[in-house]
């Protein structure tokens, strides 16, 4: 007699019935939480996957912030340090955190280095070359480096012969405590001429590297105080500026503005917003003709202003 379809499925729950089966087992499992880019350690996880960051270089992730970038977006910045190197990376992330991506993110309208441009200050910043050149060099350089030493050399001896109405140079301080232990001192030294006499500064620049050999954290406040007598500096407020370290706060806010644009050596320029980790002059000079070419009809980098604006004098003169 064939089975009707009604006596097999009862037979089957009668096996089941006998065995302990449970009616109820065919449930699905459980999903996986979603992962999210907001979630700290999910996208610590992800980006130590992207990099291959082992256990040895330490991960901090930041708070997200509204892109500047690209609205619409959040801004997390990454940053890996191992020892006394470290790297600073910016991801942006969409509102839902199923998305992120690293910039750079251009608008066609825009120079393509308008965000560097925008975070590189000047103002009350030492500087050569012509006010309102249509080419600026911003050097982010440590006086105990010895590729900045060659580094400043080069842009000294080239700038001012080959470019004296076209390209201004702005030095800014980006001391590598963890590797050069008077690096910090010297720079904050150079803030302390530069707030008594401006017009020395660069003096004081090309003293320093060319001693460079010389220094020691034991013997650089002595030296920078019979440099400063040489050139008739008041050395009563020189001395009372290193040992108050009045200025290290502006030392400090150059290095910070150099972590905020990801420089992560010395030396480290941007021409026009342009990054060049360091280069040799035939190469600089490449990217300067370049950019004096393009400004000519884009006019989109470069000094607005006439003038420099510099720290008033401390002492009378």
């Amino acid at each position: 007699m064939a089975n009707r379809p009604g006596t097999i499925k009862h037979m089957r729950l009668f096996t089941c019935f006998l065995l302990g089966c449970s009616l109820f087992a065919q449930t699905k499992p459980a999903a996986a939480p979603k992962k999210n880019a907001f979630d700290k350690a999910t996208l610590e996880a992800y980006v130590r996957h992207l990099g291959t960051w082992g256990p040895q270089i330490k991960v901090e992730i930041s708070d997200p912030k509204p892109s500047a970038l690209l609205p619409g977006f959040l801004e997390v910045k990454v940053h890996a340090a191992v020892g006394a190197q470290y790297s600073d990376e910016i991801f942006l992330v969409s509102k839902d955190g199923s998305r992120f991506f690293r910039p750079p993110v251009y608008d066609i309208a825009q120079n393509p280095f308008k965000p560097e441009l925008d975070k590189l200050k000047t103002d009350f910043v030492p500087g050569f070359g012509a006010s309102g050149a249509p080419v600026v060099i911003v050097v982010f350089s440590d006086f105990q480096c010895p590729f900045c030493k060659e580094e400043g050399k080069m842009l000294r001896e080239n700038i001012a012969k080959e470019y004296p109405k076209n390209v201004r140079v702005y030095f800014r301080d980006f001391p590598l405590e963890a590797i050069h232990p008077w690096a910090k001192p010297a720079a904050m030294a150079g803030r302390c001429v530069y707030r008594q006499n401006s017009d020395l500064f660069w003096e004081y620049h090309d003293w320093i590297y060319e001693h460079q050999a010389e220094m020691t954290p034991e013997n650089l406040k002595a030296k920078v105080m019979e440099w400063g007598k040489s050139k008739n500096m008041d050395t009563l407020a020189l001395g009372r500026c290193l040992d108050t370290k009045a200025t290290e706060a502006d030392v400090n806010k150059s290095a910070a503005e150099a972590r905020e644009l990801g420089v992560d050596r010395t030396p480290y320029l941007f021409v026009n917003g342009r990054r060049v980790p360091g280069a040799a002059w035939p190469a600089l000079k490449q990217i300067i003709d370049f950019e004096l070419e393009y400004q000519k009809t884009a006019q989109n980098a470069g000094e607005k202003d006439c003038c420099t604006l510099a720290l008033p004098s401390l002492v009378s003169k």
